[in-house]
């Protein structure tokens, strides 16, 4: 690893075999029916949610967000943060009007009948001040979502804006394109009308991480990394624990062994 560009490569390769796990992972051959995936969307919001988290993370750590304002340290950096958070906080719905994924995603749910009680019980608890940890009890967010979300916010209070960089890239813009591939297949034509806005949801990510934002993040960790080998295996170990806690979060979906109930 003599310089970032060869450690991103290097990253990428000791996280492979993680991915590919995740990548295999059955879930994806087993949303069959509607009653399937909207347990699936059930769960996932979460994610789609704690993300944000992430996002607003890296905003706040990189660029200036205070008042008085003073320009932060590095302006590729900060240029790179805020292409990203205008495409996620401000994207456009199909009908051109601005949202964000994660309303884009619950717009989704309630499309297809996915129950969207828990995780606005989760939003409004965090608006009315609740740690995450009790938003996700008055949720009722099931144990494997617990321990995802729970993960994302550790990293994020870890105060290491390189280890948050490094989840957002290697755990969610990285992964985002390959993954959602698997859930695109036919679902436009098995269900018209149904899933309209979910697909759409699945081809903006897979469009705008997979092209853009999944190369601005990269060129993110390089900036924070830089040639400090130590942050680069903290970046590893990052990604690796991201991506076996979304391996937790499928299994709280699809427990091994175990098919879908009826919603």
């Amino acid at each position: 690893m003599e310089n970032p560009t060869d450690s991103i490569q290097y990253l990428h390769q000791a996280v492979e075999p993680t991915r590919q796990q995740l990548l295999n992972n059955s879930l994806y051959q087993r949303l069959e029916t509607l009653a399937d995936l909207r347990r699936f969307m059930e769960h996932h919001v979460f994610a789609v949610w704690d993300f944000m988290s992430l996002l607003k993370a890296l905003q706040r750590d990189l660029t200036c967000v205070a008042v008085p304002w003073v320009p932060s340290p590095n302006p590729a950096t900060r240029r790179l943060i805020n292409e990203i958070v205008l495409g996620e906080e401000s994207d456009v719905d199909p009908q051109g009007r601005p949202t964000s994924h994660f309303e884009l995603y619950v717009q989704a749910m309630e499309e297809c009948g996915a129950n969207t009680a828990p995780i606005r019980r989760l939003v409004a608890a965090i608006a009315a001040g609740r740690t995450v940890g009790q938003a996700l009890t008055e949720a009722q967010a099931p144990a494997s979502v617990r321990e995802f979300v729970e993960t994302t916010f550790d990293i994020i209070n870890s105060g290491q804006p390189h280890a948050v960089a490094a989840a957002f890239t290697f755990g969610r813009e990285d992964l985002i394109p390959a993954m959602f591939r698997q859930l695109v297949g036919e679902l436009r034509d098995r269900f018209p009308g149904q899933l309209d806005t979910f697909v759409y949801y699945l081809d903006r990510h897979i469009e705008l991480d997979e092209e853009v934002h999944a190369p601005l993040a990269e060129q993110m960790v390089r900036e924070l990394c830089g040639d400090d080998p130590t942050r680069w295996q903290e970046c590893q170990q990052v990604a690796i624990r991201c991506l076996e806690a979304r391996m937790v979060l499928w299994d709280g979906i699809v427990p091994v062994g175990v098919s879908f109930l009826p919603a």
